[in-house]
């Protein structure tokens, strides 16, 4: 069953009743409540490999400040992705920093290509990637089915169902591909792309036809600018840590760079979460998209009716209901 259809049915089986012996008023749940209750069956874990862990210099307090990032999976934004595994077995980024924060915008990573004399050699393997790949095709599937996207790896048969949702989304058809947002094009063969929300992570680049390598990023700090979809590869979000990207000193040089190199976020190291020990690799895992427990999620985000809200808003952004993701002890 689609979910557009299923998210309906969700969204009537959680009007809270009142209870005929009781008289007392069923508290309506919350999308916490929804993600606290979620079995075990509708989790599913992140793979360290696909993880991207970066410590930054401690903060003025001597506090340690690490950044984690998931990176997307196939077929999404590949060919920055392998690049960015490149760069992180060459333990590139390290010794670079943060040069760049802008209100409402982006905090900025690498070393600075556009800075003159801050240049880098990037290490053998970098590939240049197309602007084609800035959308992945969407296949379709049998009529009352899921269309899917091919992975490669995973999945059914080397695919992964795109799980639409009626709740979602003002700039194009929203959806989820294994635990991450996408939005969908209908017309002509269809297509699909990854969205800059909050906390996505994307490729700086200079103009077209230029596309980046993934040497320089980013992360979206402030308001999901949407309009950067298919201009710009995003390849990955941040799960753990972003208050250490968002709280930073603005920068005050011309679009947002730091005028001098003292007042950069020093980056000490850049590992895949699987080139760590075993003890220190970060485990995760996202709430599923094609479970219960996440039309749930996803009625009540569009629809809450708990003690605080009047109003019901009748609908939510894509960036508005982000995928749960939690950590998970060793």
């Amino acid at each position: 069953m689609h979910i557009q259809t299923f998210a309906a049915a969700a969204l009537a089986a959680l009007i809270p009743a009142t209870s005929a012996s009781a008289q007392t008023p069923v508290e309506p749940p919350t999308p916490a409540s929804i993600i606290a209750a979620a079995p075990a069956a509708d989790w599913r874990a992140i793979d360290p490999a696909d993880l991207l862990v970066m410590d930054l210099a401690p903060d003025r307090e001597g506090q340690a400040r690490q950044v984690i990032i998931q990176l997307l999976p196939p077929p999404f934004s590949q060919g920055w992705v392998e690049n960015i595994r490149t760069l992180a077995a060459a333990h590139w980024w390290d010794g670079t920093s943060v040069y760049r924060v802008v209100d409402n915008w982006v905090a900025q990573w690498g070393a600075g290509e556009d800075e003159a004399g801050q240049s880098k050699a990037l290490p053998a393997g970098i590939v240049p990637v197309p602007e084609s790949a800035y959308v992945t095709a969407v296949r379709r599937g049998p009529e009352d089915g899921y269309d899917h996207v091919l992975t490669g790896r995973g999945g059914q048969d080397g695919r992964e169902d795109i799980v639409v949702s009626r709740w979602l989304d003002p700039y194009a058809i929203g959806a989820h591909v294994a635990g991450w947002p996408i939005a969908l094009d209908s017309e002509g063969d269809g297509t699909a792309w990854p969205v800059h929300c909050y906390g996505a992570v994307g490729v700086a680049r200079d103009l077209s036809p230029d596309t980046g390598t993934g040497a320089e990023l980013y992360a979206v700090i402030g308001h999901a600018p949407r309009q950067l979809d298919r201009n710009i590869a995003v390849v990955g979000r941040v799960i753990e840590g972003i208050e250490h990207l968002s709280v930073l000193p603005r920068g005050t040089g011309e679009a947002g760079v730091y005028r001098t190199a003292a007042e950069h976020t020093p980056i000490r190291s850049v590992r895949t979460g699987d080139a760590l020990p075993a003890a220190e690799q970060p485990r995760f895992q996202y709430l599923a998209p094609r479970s219960d427990s996440f039309a749930r999620y996803l009625a009540v985000k569009a629809n809450r009716q708990d003690t605080f809200y009047k109003v019901p808003a009748g609908g939510v952004d894509l960036c508005n209901a982000p995928v749960p993701i939690r950590r998970m002890e060793p």
